[in-house]
């Protein structure tokens, strides 16, 4: 695999880590990744992205990877902080703007509060989720797992990513994302209770830059999606690939960086 830089910016959080691949005079993009990940979820197709022109920018969200923790009761706003804060410290006035699961939340909030610096936007799986969705998510485990004795915080973030990636069939991939989601277990869990609360159908009527929603068949937010895009027909550009999970970036990484830079170019 194409070894990818690193490096760390400042945020009104503290430090955010970040694994870059750019072209020079490449096309500003940045991306945000699902909870409970990091830019790492973006390996596969950084090169891709990079080989179509882009100077793409993959943050760790506080709290995740290796980026400083968010503030005690952390808000969506705190963690959008960030945005223009990779912004500025990369000298670009605005950016093509990609964001996956919580991701997509987060940069939905950047998007609405600042659409002069947001070009295009990609929502990659949006959780406009229903009552019974909501309480179906609230059955996953999604808090820090203390260690015990016998190692059984082990097994249960392990069966926790098996259940909640249906259809899974990369067994090396469900190891590594377990073994991402433990790295930052205190904290990487905090992000996705925000957005089981927040006003997301009000957040979406408020955009206001070009937007393709992006799902796929397999993926679990695959409804919520396709429900986002019935709240303003006419308005999101929308595009689904066929099979595959949440992890549709490392399952399908051609055809994803394919429909992404096709959007962000303006051919779709």
């Amino acid at each position: 695999m194409q070894r990818i830089p690193r490096g760390y910016l400042e945020a009104p959080t503290g430090q955010v880590h970040y694994r870059r691949a750019a072209t020079p005079g490449g096309v500003p993009l940045l991306l945000l990744h699902q909870s409970p990940l990091s830019s790492v979820q973006f390996e596969a197709v950084l090169p891709g992205l990079q080989a179509a022109g882009f100077d793409a920018v993959a943050l760790d969200m506080p709290g995740f990877g290796m980026s400083d923790d968010a503030p005690e009761r952390a808000t969506l706003d705190d963690y959008a902080s960030i945005l223009p804060a990779a912004l500025d410290a990369l000298g670009w006035a605005d950016a093509h703007l990609v964001g996956h699961h919580t991701g997509a939340v987060v940069g939905t909030v950047f998007a609405v509060a600042q659409p002069g610096r947001v070009r295009r936007l990609v929502l990659n799986g949006f959780p406009l989720l229903t009552q019974a969705e909501r309480e179906h998510f609230g059955t996953f485990y999604f808090g820090p797992k203390a260690p015990v004795p016998d190692g059984r915080h082990l097994l249960t973030a392990w069966e926790n990513r098996l259940r909640s990636t249906p259809g899974w069939t990369d067994l090396r991939l469900m190891h590594r994302y377990t073994v991402e989601g433990l790295h930052r277990g205190d904290t990487n869990w905090r992000a996705f209770p925000l957005i089981i609360g927040v006003d997301l159908g009000g957040l979406l009527q408020a955009l206001q830059v070009p937007t393709l929603l992006l799902t796929n068949t397999g993926e679990d937010l695959y409804d919520a999606t396709r429900r986002s895009r019935e709240l303003r027909p006419g308005f999101f550009a929308y595009t689904e690939l066929q099979g595959g999970t949440h992890d549709i970036v490392d399952e399908q990484p051609g055809p994803w960086v394919e429909v992404v830079t096709a959007f962000l170019s303006g051919a779709r």
